[in-house]
């Protein structure tokens, strides 16, 4: 491997890492050398982590758990210099169903959480003097295109998009680099039941990706550990794009061609 995507000596929390995308991203980050902090909205560990990472566990949503996790963050690995900002959830209804609740509960995860997580990990880094530093934003091509029955979810993960444009530019002076990665459709945990209950749809999905196939969680690792190594250091306020190259074309043909 060339020395410049190596992790080595580097440390890394990963949110929403115990399983899906932020599990396989963290996974990636540990595998290209960094010392890696777990996160999960569940208290239990899970029982498959790397034996001696630590977990930390914290519900999101609460407006105070974003600054109190990056303190846990940098009570396990003092030397923090890497923020994955990984963990969202969708929570959609059609938009006439649409209720306060729901709209609030997903800005809340999926917006505010990282923009506070962020704050509290460069405010940390700022603070210690050594400066610099690496954040990885999961957004979505959700945040680029619209899809149907989305619009909360499709809100938050746009907001995402550009606060890792504007904070790449309020932090830039502090050596800390901000990007995202944009994923499309992966199969998770929370896309599997439905990519498996319809074969047809499936089948569709798979013939408007060009490159023929649904993803897979690892397919945004690389995409990671990219954007925290120092292969990166001239990159800031980019967003990747990881989704097989659906969001380059237009209309697909018509079925079976």
């Amino acid at each position: 491997m060339n020395d410049s995507f190596s992790l080595d000596g580097r440390a890394a929390l990963v949110t929403g890492s115990s399983r899906g995308i932020g599990r396989a991203m963290a996974d990636g980050l540990a595998a290209a050398g960094a010392r890696v902090v777990y996160h999960g909205h569940e208290p239990e560990r899970p029982a498959d982590l790397p034996r001696n990472a630590p977990y930390l566990h914290a519900d999101l949503t609460d407006p105070d758990a974003p600054a109190a996790l990056i303190e846990s963050a940098f009570a396990a690995e003092p030397g923090l210099d890497v923020l994955v900002s990984n963990a969202g959830g969708f929570f959609d209804v059609p938009f006439p169903e649409m209720t306060p609740e729901r709209w609030a509960r997903t800005l809340a995860l999926n917006l505010s959480a990282p923009y506070f997580l962020i704050q509290a990990f460069a405010r940390r880094r700022i603070a210690s003097g050594s400066g610099g530093g690496a954040v990885v934003v999961t957004a979505s091509t959700n945040g680029l295109q619209a899809e149907r029955d989305s619009s909360a979810y499709d809100t938050s993960k746009g907001g995402l998009v550009m606060m890792t444009r504007t904070l790449a530019l309020a932090l830039a002076e502090h050596g800390i680099r901000v990007n995202a990665v944009a994923p499309g459709l992966i199969r998770t945990p929370l896309t599997a039941p439905w990519l498996d209950a319809r074969a047809d749809l499936r089948r569709h999905y798979e013939r408007s990706i060009p490159l023929g196939r649904v993803g897979a969680e690892a397919d945004c690792a690389g995409a990671a550990v990219y954007l925290a190594s120092d292969a990166a250091a001239y990159v800031t306020g980019h967003v990747l794009v990881v989704d097989g190259g659906l969001t380059a074309s237009q209309i697909g043909p018509p079925d079976g061609q």
